[in-house]
């Protein structure tokens, strides 16, 4: 599923966090926090299925929880970003702090 992503964000994402095991993911395989943030307020959800990607532009017009998961040059992890449904706090974190 393709999505139309533009240029500018689709959503606020409020204050941005990321938990110590995310950023350790990322420093390990040179992977950017922000650039993976860029991608998730433009729409662009990473490596989700199509149903969590439908999921996701429903809660765009309903008001619910958006979630990214990126895969890692490593291989073998994967980071995920949460915008809580009240726009408030966009977190990045690992599937197991969940």
């Amino acid at each position: 599923m393709s999505i139309d992503v533009g240029n500018g964000p689709r959503f606020p994402m409020g204050k941005p966090v990321i938990t110590p095991g995310a950023q350790a993911a990322l420093d390990a395989t040179g992977m950017s926090g922000m650039l993976l943030l860029a991608r998730h307020i433009r729409g662009d959800w990473g490596d989700l299925g199509v149903e969590d990607m439908t999921a996701n532009e429903l809660a765009l017009l309903t008001g619910a929880r958006l979630l990214s998961s990126f895969d890692l040059p490593d291989g073998k992890s994967k980071v995920w970003i949460i915008t809580e449904a009240d726009r408030s706090v966009t977190t990045i974190l690992l599937p197991d702090e969940y």
